[in-house]
């Protein structure tokens, strides 16, 4: 199984754009995302300089339907 990589907040809200997630807010230091037609949101953490932890980066990957190694090939 491919490990999660340690990405930045930031690069993990790209990513997920390039897979048909559109930001609908942010709240504080977070950034929700949703899928069109889906009732899926992802809320994912933009601290500054800070990696999003790999538990919650594998879950939401996970959440949003990819693999380890889509997600990859995303960022």
């Amino acid at each position: 199984m491919p490990k999660v990589p340690r990405i930045l907040g930031k690069d993990a809200v790209r990513a997920f754009k390039k897979a048909g997630f559109s930001e609908v807010r942010t709240c504080g230091s977070h950034v929700i995302l949703k899928k069109d037609g889906h009732a899926l949101r992802l809320s994912i953490p933009v601290h500054a300089g800070r990696t999003v932890g790999t538990g919650l980066l594998k879950s939401q990957i996970e959440a949003a339907g990819l693999t380890v190694e889509e997600f990859k090939e995303l960022l």
